[in-house]
């Protein structure tokens, strides 16, 4: 009864140091999941519409979009859309 005992104690023992060795962090992360992760963050930020644009921009690595308001106070998304109810 003591060596079974003993026997499942050090079986126990293997199997959960196995376990605990293994760390899939250990790997260096690619490029893209370091992006990812800093846009990630970015959002977390709480930042303004124009802070969040410009630092997105920047990890991105693409054009900033410039985005402008007509005089009406709309927004205006480059890409003009005819409606028949407004003169314009």
């Amino acid at each position: 009864m003591n060596r079974l005992l003993t026997l499942a104690l050090l079986l126990t023992a293997a199997v959960l140091s196995g376990c605990a060795s293994h760390s899939p962090e250990l790997r260096p992360y690619t490029a893209e999941e370091t992006r990812e992760l800093a846009l990630e963050d970015l959002n977390r930020r709480g930042l303004s519409f124009d802070e969040y644009q410009t630092k997105k921009a920047q990890l991105t690595h693409s054009p900033q979009i410039v985005h402008e308001f007509d005089n009406r106070g709309e927004m205006n998304a480059a890409q003009s859309v005819a409606h028949p109810d407004r003169q314009g």
